[in-house]
């Protein structure tokens, strides 16, 4: 008996151990079937630099490997049509949201977003499936000689398959969203329908600069000659220098804020959506528009997808109000997107969100004040790589936290971000994971209590 118990935990571990990587299965034949796919993540995950684990010693200051790779597959980023998306915050959320209208008109749409949350597959989409696992395997596998003579990063690598990918599946078009930057991303080699830029902030300045118009002038950097731009949000100091790159190479500059006004028209429900009208140059648009990723914060990334669909109709393709209210209503569905204002929770209602600079947790907040409760209870992870000094200085000294770390090489201690913490004023306790972090805040909050989870990508990732 005591064999059989021992045999059946080792098993769930090593069920534990391949879900982790992002292989999930309903029956025992999934070893055999696993082996490969979990060998080449940790091929990839151990011989290459990855941003998202190691920080600004990954990052390369030019497109050489990314130009090299693309060369070596073909240039299968010419094979089929783009959309490119760039900006500090609300980039995914806008890259999801388009290719979910994409996929409501009928369209074969590809996604290439970063990071994954729990699945290295979720970078890589078509209609919202991820790309399969023995599709990853022969890539790698056929490339792996040519790619170490290049020596590419994490990220370089990974476009490289998703470019092939989306090629060779023959999609009618591609959503792509830059990783960091825009001038220097790997994701800049493609010549896109339209490009998007929302929201510019403080993120990154060890490699993209310390203000927000040495950041813009980085984002700018996907803007194309003679190639549709739209700005999601109108910010004083970045306008210029969108104006200025705009003008250098004859590109049509939107301001997509000046042209859509987005208010929501209910006060926020527990059915997780968010309802909005929209007027279009001072006329009614879209009344009662539902959106089932319901942050208030989604109004700002509303006008910059809105007119980028306007834009992709006059490049031919056929997108309908109703697409648009399918697409806008269904995005979770339709792409698998997971991690904004997201409810993990009730009784107390718990929520994740991945807001992690100064920007995203003023949204974060503001999300926060609409939300009904008595006490809240936030159980915040951080990066040891940023200066995180002004998010610790906005977070309400009222609440009681729960410092935790997440599970990569770049999470801060907890301990560390309890001392940090405590010099603005925020009391807690720290633990070593996210999970342990989580069971405590909800065992002592109350039923009408708010458990609010984030702080980093990482730590909404093991939450969920």
């Amino acid at each position: 008996m005591k064999r059989g118990y021992k045999g059946m935990k080792r098993r769930e571990n090593l069920l534990s151990f391949f879900e982790a990587l992002g292989f999930h299965s309903q029956n025992c034949q999934f070893y055999a079937m696993a082996a490969p796919y979990v060998e080449t993540l940790k091929y990839l995950y151990a011989r290459l630099p990855m941003y998202q684990r190691i920080g600004a010693a990954a990052y390369k200051a030019n497109l050489d490997n990314t130009n090299a790779i693309v060369a070596l597959l073909g240039h299968p980023e010419r094979r089929f049509k783009t959309v490119h998306i760039a900006g500090t915050n609300g980039k995914g959320s806008s890259s999801h949201m388009i290719a979910a209208v994409l996929a409501s008109a009928g369209y074969k749409v590809g996604l290439y977003t970063s990071p994954h949350l729990k699945d290295f597959r979720e970078r890589i989409r078509i209609n919202g499936v991820v790309i399969k696992k023995s599709y990853v395997v022969e890539f790698v596998n056929r490339y792996k000689a040519e790619f170490e003579a290049i020596e590419p990063s994490f990220f370089e690598w990974t476009v490289g398959l998703a470019f092939d990918y989306f090629a060779n599946q023959e999609v009618d078009i591609a959503v792509i969203e830059t990783g960091l930057g825009g001038r220097l991303d790997s994701t800049n080699v493609i010549q896109p329908l339209v490009s998007l830029i929302t929201n510019i902030s403080k993120d990154h300045t060890n490699l993209l600069g310390n203000t927000l118009a040495k950041i813009a002038a980085e984002k700018a950097g996907i803007i194309k000659p003679n190639t549709p731009v739209v700005i999601s949000e109108y910010q004083k100091p970045t306008h210029v220098v969108f104006e200025k790159r705009a003008q250098e190479l004859n590109a049509p500059l939107y301001l997509a804020s000046k042209l859509y006004t987005v208010t929501t028209n209910t006060q926020f429900t527990d059915e997780q959506t968010l309802v909005t009208d929209v007027e279009e140059d001072g006329r009614a648009y879209l009344q009662n528009l539902r959106c089932d990723l319901p942050g208030i914060y989604q109004q700002k990334n509303l006008s910059g997808v809105l007119k980028t669909l306007d834009l992709l109709r006059d490049a031919d393709f056929n997108i309908t109000e109703n697409h648009i209210r399918q697409g806008l209503g269904h995005v979770k569905t339709l792409t698998g997107l997971r991690g904004r204002w997201e409810k993990l929770g009730i009784n107390p209602d718990t929520y994740a969100d991945t807001g992690h600079n100064e920007a995203g947790i003023r949204e974060v907040l503001n999300q926060i004040a609409r939300m009904p409760h008595k006490q809240l209870f936030f159980v915040l992870g951080m990066v040891n790589d940023k200066d995180i000094s002004s998010v610790l200085s906005l977070l309400p000294p009222g609440a009681e936290y729960f410092f935790c770390k997440a599970s990569v090489p770049r999470a801060l201690d907890a301990i560390e971000l309890r001392e940090k913490a405590a010099r603005y004023g925020l009391i807690g306790q720290s633990f070593d994971s996210v999970r342990k972090a989580i069971r405590a805040a909800r065992a002592v909050a109350a039923k009408d209590d708010l458990v609010v989870i984030g702080g980093s990508t990482f730590t909404v990732a093991d939450a969920i």
